[in-house]
C-alpha cells in the first residue's frame, strides 16, 4: 500500500463496526514461532554498521506494487477519491485559513506587485511556519521573476507561490525501499512522546491489512508505562500478532525476536514501535542505533523505512526533532499528525526544505481513514483551494 506491503487483491470492504471493534479482551503476549534464541543485549556488533538506504529494489514483481503518487492519482478519479480529497481539505482548514485565505486577501484589489506586497507575503509564510529558509528562497525567486516581468499580476503571484511550494515537496520525494524476496518489510517508527506514534501504527496496520498484507507488530517501547498494553490493544483490534516482552526489557531484543518471527512465518510487514524519546537525550538516541544494528544481523537491509512521526501543532519544534532524529538514525519518511488541530501546517514545507525527506502520511482526524497517504499535488490542491 502506497509503497508498503505486497500487492494483493483488495478484500470486500468491511463495515465501520468491523474496522474498529468494541471492547477487546485482555491480550496475552504473542510468542514467536519456534526458532533460535533471541538476541540478548550483547547481540549487537561491537562496531556500529553504517546504515544507508539501498539503491536497488530487492522485491519480487508482486511486492510493494503501489507508489504513493499512483494511488492518490487514481483516487482522485473515483467517488472514494473525491471523498478522500474532501477529508484532506477539511483537515487542512485551519492552515488554509492562514496560508491561502490570508494570501488571497492580501492580493485582492491590487493591480500590481510591489515591494510592500512581497514583504507582507513573507510575513504570512513565516506565520504559517513555512520556515525562514524556505520563505526567503520563495520571496527571492518571486522578486526575481517580478523583475523579469514573468510574474506581473497578483493572480500570477499566487500561481508562482504554489509552484514554489510544490517544488519543495517534489524535491524531497523518494520511493519506499523494498525488501528482498522472502523477507518482511520492516518499518521502524520513531518520535517523541505524545505525537501519536502508537495510534499511527494502529491506523497504518488496518490500512495495510485492507490491501491483503500480513502484518506483525513489535512492542519496542518497553520504557513507558502501559505502552506494551496500548500496542497490544491495537493488535487485538486489528487481529494481528504483537511480539512483546516484560516491561523494561531490552528493546533491541524485542525487535530481534519480532523480525525472526515475521521472517519465519512469512509476514509481509513488520512495524516496530519504539520508546518516545527526547531527541536531545544522547543515550536514548544511541538505543535507536542499537536496534538498527541488531535488526541487520537478520536482514542487512533492515529497516526498510525509518518513519518519524511528528506533531504539526508543535510548529518549529517538529523541525528540530526531525533534524536530531535524522542525525541518529537517518529517517526515510515522515508522518505529520494532528494537522486538523493547528494553523501551523506550513511546518511540512520547512521540514522538506531542510531535510529533503519525503512525507508518507498526514493525520487529519481521529478515524482510521483520517491517516491520509501524502501526495504533494493533492495536498497542495486541498491546501490552496478556495
Amino acid at each position: 500500500m502506497f509503497g508498503f506491503g505486497k500487492k494483493k487483491p483488495r478484500p470486500p470492504a468491511q463495515s465501520e463496526a468491523d474496522a474498529a471493534p468494541g471492547e477487546a479482551a485482555p491480550s496475552a503476549q504473542t510468542p514467536p514461532a519456534p526458532q533460535p534464541p533471541s538476541a540478548p543485549e550483547t547481540a549487537a556488533p561491537a562496531e556500529a554498521s553504517t546504515w544507508a538506504p539501498a539503491t536497488e529494489d530487492g522485491g519480487d514483481s508482486g511486492r510493494l506494487a503501489q507508489a504513493i503518487a499512483e494511488r492518490a492519482s487514481r483516487q482522485q478519479e473515483t467517488e472514494s477519491g473525491r471523498s478522500f480529497f474532501r477529508g484532506l481539505r477539511n483537515g487542512l482548514a485551519r492552515t488554509r485559513e492562514v496560508l491561502n485565505a490570508d494570501i488571497s486577501e492580501l492580493v485582492t484589489g491590487r493591480k500590481e506587485i510591489d515591494e510592500d506586497l512581497l514583504e507582507e507575503l513573507e510575513m504570512l509564510l513565516v506565520a504559517a511556519d513555512v520556515g525562514v529558509p524556505a520563505t526567503t528562497r520563495i520571496i527571492e525567486d518571486l522578486a526575481y521573476r517580478v523583475k523579469l516581468r514573468e510574474v506581473s499580476d497578483p493572480q500570477g503571484l499566487l500561481d508562482a507561490v504554489r509552484r514554489q511550494l510544490a517544488d519543495i515537496l517534489h524535491r524531497a520525494d523518494s520511493p519506499v525501499r523494498q525488501p528482498a524476496p522472502g523477507r518482511p518489510q520492516v518499518i521502524l517508527m520513531v518520535g517523541v512522546n505524545g505525537v501519536g506514534k502508537t495510534t499511527t501504527i494502529g491506523k497504518l496496520t488496518k490500512q495495510l491489512q485492507a490491501e491483503g498484507n500480513k502484518v506483525m507488530l513489535a512492542a519496542g517501547d518497553t520504557f513507558r508505562a502501559a505502552a506494551v498494553e496500548q500496542l497490544q490493544a491495537w493488535g487485538e483490534r486489528n487481529d494481528v500478532p504483537v511480539i512483546a516482552q516484560h516491561a523494561g526489557a531490552d528493546p533491541a531484543s524485542v525487535v530481534y525476536d519480532a523480525l525472526q518471527a515475521a521472517t519465519a512465518r512469512g509476514f509481509d510487514v513488520l512495524i516496530a514501535d519504539t520508546a518516545g524519546r527526547l531527541h536531545t537525550k544522547t543515550n536514548l538516541m544511541e538505543e535507536l542505533k542499537k536496534i538498527v544494528r541488531v535488526m541487520q544481523k537478520i536482514d542487512p537491509d533492515a529497516p526498510h523505512e525509518v518513519m518519524l512521526v511528528v506533531d504539526a501543532t508543535t510548529g518549529q519544534n517538529a523541525l528540530h526533532q526531525a533534524v536530531q532524529f535524522n542525525e541518529a538514525v537517518p529517517i526515510t519518511g515522515i508522518t505529520l499528525t494532528k494537522l486538523d488541530g493547528t494553523a501551523k501546517g506550513g511546518i511540512l514545507f520547512a521540514i522538506a526544505e531542510r531535510l529533503q525527506v519525503p512525507f508518507r502520511f498526514v493525520g487529519v482526524g481521529e478515524k482510521i481513514e483520517d491517516l491520509k497517504p501524502f501526495e504533494a499535488d493533492m495536498f497542495l490542491d486541498a491546501l490552496m483551494s478556495p
